[in-house]
């Protein structure tokens, strides 16, 4: 096994365990069902958070309201990102947020500076009761002191590496790779 080796962490199997897992506790933290929201985070957490809303909702029989946050215009890095960043939809549930247990989904967790995004822009939408914040993987290295709430599992990565979560949605199939870190031109 080499750095430039393609790894898998979790196949489709171990992911739908883990989600599955992440389901139960997400209602177990919110103590059952009552006011809770489910937002993904725009690109993958937004199919990580429909699976985990499907598997709520199958197990508690119950309509669990859901939506999606794009936190492009919130990021701190967007001068690097270009002069024009695609900018997608955020679309929040008619319920709305405010006094309810919000969870935010996200595939993987490495500095915070994702969820700090989806963070305030979350506010920007209301005041929740709660935010859990729900990663598939956390992969360590955190630049800004934010924790997961419900983790699928956490890895050790080396700095020349990427998680990859792969969502039948976009690229064909459901699985968590270990990848090599694409190099930078100098």
């Amino acid at each position: 096994m080499t750095l430039n080796e393609r790894i898998t962490l979790m196949d489709e199997a171990a992911v739908e365990r883990a989600l599955a897992r992440m389901a139960r506790e997400i209602v177990e933290l919110n103590e059952g069902t009552e006011g809770l929201v489910i937002l993904g985070i725009r690109r993958r957490g937004v199919e990580l958070a429909q699976r985990i809303q499907a598997l709520i909702e199958a197990e508690e029989g119950t309509s669990i309201a859901s939506g999606a946050l794009d936190i492009t215009m919130y990021r701190d890095d967007l001068m690097e990102v270009g002069p024009r960043p695609v900018v997608g939809e955020s679309n929040l549930p008619l319920t709305g947020v405010d006094d309810r247990c919000v969870v935010v989904v996200d595939d993987v967790l490495f500095t915070g500076r994702t969820t700090r995004a989806a963070l305030n822009e979350l506010m920007d939408w209301g005041r929740p009761a709660r935010i859990l914040l729900c990663v598939l993987v956390d992969r360590g290295g955190r630049e800004l002191p934010i924790q997961p709430d419900v983790v699928g599992r956490a890895v050790s990565v080396l700095p020349q590496q990427e998680v990859e979560v792969l969502v039948p949605e976009q690229d064909g199939r459901l699985s968590v790779e270990l990848v090599p870190r694409a190099q930078e031109e100098e």
